[in-house]
């Protein structure tokens, strides 16, 4: 896979780095989706069951789980609930809405009448909200509107919505959408460094709309998939569209990428920036400009990587640690435990 970087002087360089480990999910969105659900205790514990998750980690306000983790419980909690979207609005989304409306989009002539036919399908399905689809020059808006006469949509929701919107249109095309602006109504939540990963854009919160936009030259694109495809869309769900993709325009990104593909070694941010044809203080200032630095991605991107092997294999301790480039595994435990509140073993429990 090969990326573009634009150094300082303006010019465009490709280097190949391959695709970086997915991003790690916060407990805070799982107790979310739960809080939809049947409250008592044997049930969560069913439901975190399926998923592989240590209900430890509910009471943990640094725990992770994996993208796989989430999805799997996800899958349980709709397919329990009967509802797609469980919990989140006045009335469940019964299984086979999601199947519905893509189907209902497949034969549009442009990602500008699937958006239109979205919003359509919505406003007959659910009074909470009317979504708005329309292009403003060269910039293409969709905007959530919610009813203020009727069931108050709470942050996740609008979210959802939004990300559905989003996950589904770049479907359809065949190719990410890049987002320009995602604003969202709603309070900045704990986990709001994480929007980095759900969103493939900057994202701006306690704003006046909820809302993301676009070029518009992504209406004028053609409808690629087919009902063929869709099954696999589906089983995905919501993996394929709450996940964002990693988007060249963010910079936390790219620093990413270039850190996952130079483990186990430790590169410092002098080297990240040669690579990235930019200098130090300029790649400074446009990771604080994303509400990061250059230590916080190396942290994250070791702290994934761990929950993930920790999760998915039966490596042993020092091997993650050597693979993440901690020499001392006592030094990967006391890091993991400042990094997620709990120690290394919490993630290999599955009870």
């Amino acid at each position: 896979m090969h990326r573009s970087v634009i150094g300082d002087s303006g010019a465009v360089s490709l280097y190949a780095v391959p695709e970086p480990p997915s991003a790690t999910v916060p407990i805070s969105l799982v107790k979310a989706f739960l809080a939809g659900a049947d409250a008592r205790p044997e049930t969560i514990r069913r439901y975190l069951d399926e998923a592989g998750v240590a209900q430890a980690l509910l009471s943990e306000p640094g725990a992770r789980v994996t993208e796989e983790q989430f999805s799997t419980l996800y899958q349980a909690l709709a397919i329990a609930l009967d509802d797609e979207m469980p919990g989140f609005f006045s009335r469940p989304l019964r299984s086979g809405t999601l199947k519905f409306l893509c189907l209902s989009l497949l034969d549009a002539r442009n990602l500008e009448t699937a958006l239109h036919r979205f919003s359509q399908f919505f406003h007959i399905v659910l009074d909470d909200f009317r979504i708005e689809s329309r292009r403003v020059g060269p910039v293409a808006q969709l905007a959530l509107h919610p009813n203020a006469a009727f069931h108050r949509i709470g942050p996740l929701g609008h979210e959802l919505m939004l990300k559905l919107a989003h996950g589904v249109g770049s479907w359809l095309i065949g190719q990410n959408i890049p987002l320009l602006q995602v604003d969202l109504a709603c309070p900045r939540p704990p986990h709001a460094l994480d929007h980095r990963y759900f969103f493939s854009g900057p994202v701006a919160f306690d704003c006046a709309g909820s809302l993301i936009r676009f070029s518009a030259a992504y209406l004028d694109l053609p409808i690629r998939q087919s009902k063929r495809n869709l099954g696999k869309f589906l089983a995905r769900a919501p993996g394929d569209w709450i996940f964002g993709s990693f988007s060249e325009q963010l910079v936390s990104h790219r620093v990413r990428q270039y850190l996952a593909a130079q483990l186990p070694d430790l590169p410092t941010i002098e080297q990240a920036a040669a690579s990235l044809h930019c200098s130090v203080r300029t790649l400074c200032r446009r990771l604080a400009g994303e509400d990061t630095s250059f230590q916080a991605l190396k942290d994250e991107l070791r702290r994934d990587i761990a929950i993930q092997r920790l999760t998915e294999t039966d490596e042993t301790l020092a091997k993650i640690a050597g693979d993440i480039g901690f020499d001392d595994p006592s030094a990967f435990h006391r890091a993991f435990r400042h990094w997620t509140g709990s120690t290394p073993g919490t993630y290999r429990r599955r009870a």
